[in-house]
C-alpha cells in the first residue's frame, strides 16, 4: 500500500469511526476467548443448569466433567493469537506508535493549516482549472516551502492528470494535488535510509554539524537521553571550542541526560578534544560518542579543514568512523535551511539531517524539498520542546501527519 492509499485510509477511518482504544492485556485475552469458543461448546455445569427441574432426580453427577470437542487447530491458532495480542511488549509498542503518530499530527498542525489556507485562497480566486490556475499553483507551492523544482514537477504532473481524468470539482482537484505531492515524495525516497547507522559491535561515533542557533547542542542532549534510556553507555564531546557558551550548554544537557561530557578549554583545539573523547570512550567501553562541532559558515575553508582534521583523528583510532555526520537545520527557517544544507553538503560528507522545531513552524513542506532536491535523508525530527520530543524520522507518519488533514470529501 502506497503512502497516498494509507493517508486516504486514515482520512476515511477518521471520518467514519472514532479512534480505537488500545485494549489491556486482560481485555485482549477475553475478547479472543469469546471469539474462539462457540456458544454450543458449553461446560457440563452449564448443561446441567439448563435441564428441567423435574428431571434432576434421575441424573447422577458425573465423576468427570465432559470436555467439549474443540478443533485443535482452531484452539492452537487462537491461543497463539491471544498470546501475541496480549504480549505486554506488543501492547506497549502499539501505545508508543500511537503517541508518535499523534506527535507528528500535532507537530505538523501549523504546516497543514497554512497550506490548507493557501489552497482555499487559490480555489476561491479561480472558477476553472486553466493555465492561470496552474501558474498560481506553482507560486502557492513555492510559498509553502516545498522547493522550486518540486513545485514545477507537481504542477506539470497535475496538468496531465487533470486532462486525463477530466477533473473539475475543487475537492477532486485538491485531492489530486495532494496525491501528486505524496507520489513524488514517495518516489524520491525509495532507496532512502532514514535509520541511524548504529554499530551492533563496538563504538558508534556521530558528528553533529550546523550553524549556531539551529538547536544542534539541544539535539545532541536529547539524543543522548534517548540512548541512555535504551541502556547504552553514552559520552559527549564538546568540540565547539570557539564559543565558551557552547561548551557550558553541552555540559548542562549532559547533566540532564545523565551522561558525561569530555571537554577542553575555550579556544582550544577541537581535534584534541575529540581525540580525548575517543580514547575515553574506548577505555570505558562506551556504545555511543556524540560530537558537537563549531558551525561557522562564513569561512567555509576553515570549517572544512577543521572537520577534516577531526575526521582524521577519529579514523586513526576507528577506521570506519564517523558513522554519521548529521547536519542540524532549523525547520522554521524554510528555504534558509535548504541553503545551509547545500553549503554543508559541499563542505563535508553529510550522511543525514536533523530537522529541529518542526512543531513550531508552518514550513514543514521543507522536508519535500530536502528529499527531492538534496537527496539527503532526514534522520531525526524535533516535534516538541521536551527532552523526549526528538523522534526518529518516519516517512509514513510524516506523510499522514502533513497531508491527511488536507484531503476533501469529493
Amino acid at each position: 500500500m502506497g503512502f497516498f492509499d494509507k493517508i486516504k485510509k486514515a482520512f476515511m477511518n477518521e471520518k467514519e469511526t472514532p479512534p480505537a482504544e488500545i485494549k489491556t492485556e486482560e481485555e485482549v485475552v477475553e475478547s479472543v476467548q469469546e471469539e474462539v469458543i462457540p456458544e454450543e461448546q458449553q461446560t457440563t455445569t452449564e448443561i446441567l443448569e439448563q435441564v428441567q427441574p423435574d428431571s434432576l432426580e434421575t441424573i447422577e453427577e458425573p465423576e468427570k466433567a465432559i470436555e467439549p470437542e474443540i478443533d485443535p487447530l482452531i484452539t492452537s491458532d487462537s491461543a497463539t493469537q491471544a498470546e501475541e495480542l496480549a504480549d505486554p511488549e506488543i501492547i506497549e509498542e502499539q501505545k508508543e506508535e500511537l503517541v508518535i503518530q499523534e506527535k507528528y499530527e500535532k507537530g505538523l498542525e501549523k504546516t497543514r493549516k497554512t497550506f490548507g489556507e493557501r489552497l482555499n485562497e487559490l480555489f476561491a480566486n479561480f472558477r476553472s482549472v486553466d493555465e492561470d490556475f496552474f501558474e498560481e499553483l506553482e507560486e502557492t507551492l513555492i510559498g509553502a516551502d516545498v522547493g522550486f523544482d518540486t513545485a514545477i514537477k507537481i504542477t506539470e504532473s497535475l496538468r496531465q492528470e487533470v486532462k486525463l481524468r477530466n477533473v473539475k470539482k475543487p475537492a477532486a482537484v485538491q485531492n489530486t494535488i495532494i496525491e501528486k505531492m505524496v507520489d513524488l515524495y514517495e518516489a524520491e525516497g525509495i532507496e532512502e535510509n532514514n535509520a541511524l547507522n548504529i554499530q551492533t559491535n563496538g563504538l558508534t561515533v556521530m558528528l553533529f554539524v550546523g550553524v549556531n542557533g539551529v538547536g544542534k547542542t539541544t539535539s545532541i542532549g536529547k539524543l543522548a537521553h534517548e540512548f541512555k534510556r535504551d541502556g547504552k553507555k553514552v559520552l559527549l564531546a564538546a568540540a565547539d571550542t570557539f564559543r565558551a557558551g557552547a561548551i557550558d550548554q553541552l555540559v548542562v544537557w549532559g547533566e540532564r541526560a545523565g551522561v558525561e561530557v569530555v571537554r577542553g578549554n575555550a579556544g582550544g583545539d577541537p581535534a584534541a578534544v575529540v581525540f580525548d573523547a575517543v580514547e575515553r570512550a574506548k577505555v570505558e567501553n562506551a556504545d555511543i560518542l556524540l560530537v558537537d562541532t563549531a558551525g561557522r559558515l562564513q569561512n567555509k575553508v576553515n570549517l572544512m579543514n577543521e572537520l577534516e582534521k577531526i575526521k582524521r583523528v577519529i579514523q586513526r583510532e576507528l577506521p570506519d568512523a564517523p558513522h554519521e555526520v548529521l547536519l542540524v537545520v532549523d525547520a522554521t527557517t524554510g528555504q534558509n535551511a535548504m541553503s545551509q544544507a547545500k553549503q554543508f553538503k559541499e563542505t563535508t560528507d553529510v550522511t543525514g539531517l536533523v530537522l529541529t522545531k518542526l512543531d513550531g513552524t508552518a514550513k514543514g513542506g521543507i522536508v519535500l524539498a530536502i528529499r527531492n532536491e538534496l537527496h539527503l535523508p532526514v534522520k531525526l525530527v524535533g516535534l516538541g520542546e521536551g527532552i523526549d520530543d526528538l523522534e526518529p524520522f518516519d516517512a509514513n507518519d510524516f506523510a499522514i501527519g502533513l497531508f491527511k488533514g488536507l484531503l476533501k470529501e469529493e
